[in-house]
C-alpha cells in the first residue's frame, strides 16, 4: 500500500484529508508541524507528501528543500497546499515553490475532488519514478557482471598471449587492450631448429564476438590444424585461413594479419600480410637505422574466397629489430583531431629503438595526450 504524509499545523485540515484519503484505500500519516514532518518523512519514506505552505517554525518550502536533499526522498511527489488569502498562488510564489523541490500546487479551501485527482496523478509520477529507478539498479547490476565476464575474457586472451624468447632470436611485448574487449592477438614459435614462426592478427569490430573469432585463429595456427599447409609457408597459411573464414560464416567479421618465417641459417625473412599495417624493419647502414616497410596491399582474411597472398623475402642483417603491430598503435585521435599515422610512428621507432617498449608506450601516450586507448595495442618487437 502506498504511504501519504500529511504535514499541517491545522487540526480540521489535518483530520479531513486524512479521512479522505484513507476512505481512497491510502496508508496516511499525519505530522503537526514541518520538524515533525521531515522527521516522518525519513522514517517511513512515503510515496507523496502534502504539506502547508504556511507554518509556524518551519514552513512548507523549507520542508519541501529539506526533504528534496535527502537521496532516498527525491522522487517523493511533493504538494504544497497554498491559501488564496496570503496570495501565495501568484506567480512569483510558484516558481519559488518549484524551485525548492515542490512538484504541485492545490489552493486552500481544497477542492476535495481536485485533491484526489492530483493525488492520483502524483502516485502515478511517483511509481513511474521508482519503476525507472528499479530499472536503473537492474541494468547497473547486469553491466558490472557483464564487466567482470568481459575483464575475465581479456585476462584469458591475455594468458594465451606467449612468453618471451630468449637465445638467438629474442622478443619483447606490449599488449594494451581498450577499455572494450578487442580482436588482437599474436604468437611467435620455433616451428622447427631452424624456422621461427611470428604473426599477429586483429579481428574487425570490438566486444566478445571478435576476442572468440581472434583465439579461434590462435588455437588453430598454434596447433597447426590447416590441412594440407605448410606453416613455413605464409602464403600458403593466409591462404588457408582465408578459405576457413569467410565472413558469411563468422557473423560477418573479418581480420587482418601479418605472417611471417624467419630462417635462422639463411638469416632470411619470408612473409605475407592480408590487410594488416606492414612490419617495420630496423636495420644499420653506415652509422645510422633505416626503417623498411614489410607489407603489401593483399585483402583482409575473409573478403573474397579463393585468393592467393603474395610472399615477399628479405634478408636479416645482423642486429636488426623486426616491429609487428597492430593499427591502434598508431591510429589515435589527437587533441587537434587529426589522425596519428604510421609514419610519425616509425619515426618515434627510430628514435627510441634502443629504449624499452615501455619507453615507447609513454612517448606514445605523452605525443597524443593519451590516458586510455580506444583500440587494442600491440606490439610485437623481435631482436635478430
Amino acid at each position: 500500500m502506498l504511504k501519504i504524509l500529511i504535514i499541517d499545523d491545522d487540526p480540521i485540515v489535518r483530520t479531513v484529508l486524512k479521512r479522505t484519503l484513507e476512505n481512497q484505500g491510502y496508508q496516511v500519516t499525519i505530522a503537526n508541524n514541518g520538524q515533525e514532518g521531515i522527521q516522518y518523512a525519513k522514517e517511513i519514506q512515503p510515496a507523496l507528501i502534502i504539506c502547508d505552505w504556511m507554518m509556524s517554525c518551519i514552513d512548507g518550502l523549507e520542508v519541501c528543500r529539506r526533504i528534496k536533499r535527502e537521496p532516498e526522498l527525491a522522487t517523493t511527489f511533493f504538494i504544497l497546499l497554498t491559501a488564496k488569502g496570503a496570495q501565495r498562488g501568484e506567480e512569483e510564489d510558484r516558481i519559488r515553490g518549484l524551485d525548492a523541490g515542490a512538484d504541485e500546487f492545490i489552493s486552500k479551501p481544497i477542492e476535495m475532488k481536485e485533491l484526489k485527482a492530483r493525488v492520483r496523478a502524483g502516485l502515478r509520477l511517483y511509481q513511474l519514478h521508482e519503476d525507472l529507478k528499479r530499472q536503473k539498479q537492474t541494468l547497473e547490476v547486469l553491466n558490472q557482471n557483464l564487466q567482470e565476464e568481459l575483464a575475465e575474457a581479456a585476462d584469458y586472451v591475455q594468458s594465451l598471449l606467449p612468453s618471451p624468447l630468449t637465445g638467438k632470436v629474442k622478443t619483447d611485448t606490449l599488449f594494451i587492450p581498450s577499455a572494450q574487449l578487442g580482436g588482437d592477438c599474436f604468437d611467435y614459435y620455433w616451428i622447427d631448429d631452424d624456422n621461427l614462426v611470428i604473426y599477429l592478427l586483429d579481428v574487425s569490430g570490438h566486444g566478445v564476438g571478435s576476442a572468440l573469432l581472434s583465439v579461434s585463429v590462435l588455437n588453430l595456427l598454434r596447433s597447426q590444424s590447416l590441412a594440407n599447409t605448410d606453416f613455413r609457408q605464409p602464403g600458403e597459411v593466409l591462404k588457408a585461413l582465408n578459405q576457413n573464414f569467410q565472413m558469411r560464416d563468422h557473423g560477418h567479421k573479418y581480420f587482418t594479419i601479418w605472417y611471417g618465417v624467419y630462417s635462422y641459417s639463411k638469416q632470411q625473412l619470408i612473409y605475407a600480410s592480408a590487410g594488416h599495417p606492414s612490419g617495420i624493419l630496423l636495420h644499420q647502414t653506415s652509422h645510422q637505422f633505416e626503417a623498411t616497410h614489410l607489407g603489401s596491399l593483399d585483402l583482409p582474411i575473409g573478403f573474397v574466397p579463393d585468393i592467393c597472398f603474395e610472399e615477399m623475402k628479405v634478408d636479416i642483417v645482423e642486429n636488426s629489430s623486426l616491429y609487428i603491430l597492430s593499427d591502434g598503435t598508431y591510429e589515435i585521435l589527437q587533441p587537434n583531431g587529426q589522425l596519428w599515422s604510421i609514419n610519425a610512428f616509425v619515426d618515434l621507432l627510430l628514435n627510441f629503438h634502443q629504449h624499452s617498449l615501455e619507453d615507447i608506450l609513454d612517448n606514445i601516450k605523452s605525443i597524443n595526450s593519451l590516458v586510455n586507448f580506444d583500440d587494442d595495442l600491440s606490439l610485437l618487437r623481435i631482436k635478430f
